[in-house]
């Protein structure tokens, strides 16, 4: 099994601007993110963006880069249009890592890689976790997923998704790969309503009943940063690990 790993980057941030750009102990955000690829199984590690800025942090860490379009709605449409000017075969799989997770394992990135390869009837792999902290249940900023017996989800929500009490409750981890052929259809599919509502681009592949295979991530991972508390709690949990 080979997989490119595209990371979708832009500087705009709503909730905290060029937040890729900030320092998380001793190195930009964006950097911790290329690195943790770079560990991984990919064969090649690849910023998609449509910032200068950006492109530029990611080629002096190592990585390629491709220019995109600043108009796209969401990170997967990105990661097609990078995919096509890379020239990848339908049947290549892409994973893609957000920018704004420098904590992501690298375990996790090869665990998404070879799920997909595993189930090659679902158009997406992606990986979630159990959640321990009841707060995080209502919390819009976790993302819960619900699965059947065969691991592929439901539903995805902001919101307490309602089931089977013997069920745990499952955290999404925004981490994802796809074939580039399903990519290529996806991005073809306008934005479904409950995407809109959710603001969660998976719920458009639901809606076209496409399977999404939400495995269990073999190791607990950090969430990303997406706002200034986020990254404090980045800077501390780097800092129990010995970094600066």
């Amino acid at each position: 099994m080979t997989f490119s790993v595209i990371i979708p980057a832009r500087f705009a941030s709503t909730r905290l601007p060029g937040k890729l750009l900030l320092d998380l102990a001793g190195k930009p955000i964006l950097q911790h993110t290329i690195e943790r690829a770079q560990a991984s199984e990919a064969s090649q590690v690849v910023v998609a963006t449509d910032d200068k800025r950006i492109a530029e942090l990611g080629e002096s860490s190592g990585a390629s880069v491709v220019m995109t379009s600043p108009n796209h709605a969401t990170g997967a449409d990105r990661i097609q249009e990078a995919a096509a000017s890379l020239g990848l075969g339908g049947e290549e799989i892409v994973v893609n890592v957000q920018g704004d997770e420098p904590l992501v394992p690298v375990a996790a990135i090869n665990q998404v890689a070879r799920n997909l390869a595993q189930h090659e009837d679902a158009g997406i792999a992606t990986l979630c976790e159990e959640i321990t902290d009841a707060a995080e249940i209502a919390d819009p900023n976790a993302v819960k997923v619900v699965r059947d017996e065969q691991g592929y989800a439901l539903n995805f929500s902001r919101s307490p998704i309602p089931h089977d009490d013997a069920s745990p409750d499952l955290r999404h981890i925004g981490i994802y790969a796809y074939r580039v052929d399903f990519l290529n259809r996806f991005v073809q599919w306008p934005q479904s309503e409950s995407e809109l509502s959710e603001r969660l681009e998976q719920l458009r592949a639901l809606s076209h009943d496409v399977k999404v295979h939400a495995g269990i991530s073999s190791e607990q991972i950090p969430p990303g940063i997406d706002t200034e508390k986020d990254l404090e709690t980045a800077r501390k949990f780097l800092a129990k690990q010995g970094a600066p």
